[in-house]
């Protein structure tokens, strides 16, 4: 996990954001870039531009789960665990919300101004998804189509 917190520093130096960097890092396990994604992504920065509403982490985590075990094509259909995985990501996050600040971008902001918890919850969250995905069977370093 240290290679992937100097990444996501180097990766927020940049100017990536919290949803985009968790992407960032799950592409680059699989040896893969994807622009439009990584631009996609930036719809979930800051709990939605401007809104504040749900964390662009936690967004950001739900979409890496996607990536392996969501639906990507017509002949395709999401793994049967994929609400699960996505489930047990939702519970841990909302245990940790108590010491993030909340589950919401605004909520998580108004306790932490500067956004100095921003860099740990965004490699919590990278780091639980990479734990899910792990215990149900899926390498990091293999997508869904392999």
């Amino acid at each position: 996990m240290d290679d992937a917190i100097f990444r996501l520093i180097r990766l927020k130096a940049k100017g990536y954001c919290c949803g985009q960097i968790i992407l960032i890092l799950a592409l680059e396990a699989q040896g893969k870039t994807n622009a439009d994604l990584v631009r996609s992504m930036n719809g979930l920065c800051f709990g939605i531009p401007g809104s504040g509403e749900v964390c662009g982490a936690l967004s950001g985590g739900a979409c890496l789960i996607s990536l392996y075990a969501g639906k990507g094509g017509d002949n395709e259909a999401p793994d049967d665990r994929y609400l699960l995985m996505v489930g047990e990501l939702t519970d841990w996050f909302r245990a940790a919300a108590n010491e993030y600040g909340g589950t919401r971008c605004d909520e998580i902001l108004e306790r932490f101004p500067d956004r100095s918890i921003c860099g740990r919850i965004v490699s919590d969250t990278y780091g639980k998804c990479m734990d899910i995905l792990s215990g149900y069977g899926f390498d990091p370093a293999i997508g869904k189509n392999g």
